[in-house]
């Protein structure tokens, strides 16, 4: 199975990496257009600010290659609020592959959210085999609101998008890659779909 995480600049690359490598599969980082469509598995990181990180994906094309893809797609914190329509953070038009606007929390809570958090109305096969409420680990200060593409849901001031599904695209606003077992296990079910 090729593998490929996208490769534009954008954080916890590396951990993501060591993740899959602890499942028995290799990972090549690519920012390569050609070699993102051979892939059989993409994953779509993101640790950073929006707009910054939407104008890397413009300035190499990335932009208009990732909602044309086919195979699956998981997409990792600023990630999947990329794929969403809109982000607050820094007014940024995101690649619209879900019909959500990506808000911040409110001043009722403290931003960001750190820490560990439970998910909990678990709706597809990314979630095989995992319990509700079984803890995830968050580092965000925007969220995706509850929409009709929401697959799990976290609580932190409201109710919202632990992540999202449209098609072959997967999006969790939690970092599998440090959310220790039921991470692992979240991304051995990607790998597996």
């Amino acid at each position: 199975m090729k593998i490929v995480i996208i490769d534009y600049g954008a954080g916890n690359i590396q951990s993501i990496k060591f993740a899959i490598k602890r499942l028995g599969y290799e990972a090549v980082l690519s920012d390569d257009a050609q070699e993102i469509e051979n892939a059989d598995k993409v994953i779509f990181p993101g640790v950073g600010e929006a707009s910054s990180a939407m104008k890397k994906l413009r300035n190499s094309g990335l932009d208009k290659l990732i909602p044309n893809l086919k195979q699956p797609v998981l997409g990792i914190c600023l990630g999947m609020q990329l794929m969403c329509k809109t982000s607050e953070e820094g007014n940024t038009k995101g690649l619209c592959i879900f019909d959500v606007d990506v808000v911040r929390f409110s001043e009722n809570v403290k931003v960001p959210q750190i820490g560990w958090n439970q998910i909990s109305s678990l709706k597809s096969d990314l979630f095989k085999g995992i319990a509700e409420k079984e803890h995830i680990y968050l580092v965000h200060s925007f969220y995706a609101p509850l929409s009709a593409e929401t697959i799990a849901k976290a609580e932190y001031d409201l109710p919202y998008s632990a992540a999202l599904q449209m098609n072959n695209f997967y999006g969790t606003q939690f970092h599998p890659e440090k959310s220790s077992e039921v991470g692992a296990r979240i991304l051995e079910n990607f790998l597996g779909i």
